[in-house]
């Protein structure tokens, strides 16, 4: 089992800045390829950034490519979203994923979601 543990959702302005954080614990969680989705009401749920247990590749969606970054720190267990330039259309409910290859967290086939935190950007 693993548990996954968001924080660092806000209300904040357009162009502004946001860091999640994400908690994870259980055995063998660093082993995981780590993911954000976000779900907008009335959308679908998205991938937005996706990192390989080694850090070695990491992947984004078309619509936060260059604003967002994803990192991990695999000896305090947190795998981070650094937001950039904040848009409204960024407004979300933010999960943190763990499964066992990129192509799963593609295809929403996620073993383990946290249980989200809300990102409200204001014009």
């Amino acid at each position: 089992q693993v548990q996954l543990v968001e924080s660092g959702g806000g209300s904040v302005q357009a162009g502004d800045s946001l860091r999640l954080s994400c908690a994870v614990s259980g055995r063998t969680s660093n082993s995981y390829v780590m993911g954000w989705f976000r779900q907008a009401p009335g959308k679908e749920r998205e991938l937005c950034a996706a990192i390989t247990p080694s850090d070695r590749y990491a992947e984004y969606a078309e619509s936060v490519k260059g604003r967002f970054s994803i990192s991990r720190d695999n000896a305090k267990n947190t795998v981070y979203l650094q937001m950039n330039s904040l848009k409204p259309e960024d407004t979300a409910v933010y999960y943190c994923a763990a499964d066992t290859s990129v192509l799963r967290l593609r295809r929403l086939l996620v073993s383990y979601w946290g249980q989200g935190t809300q990102v409200t950007v204001s014009s």
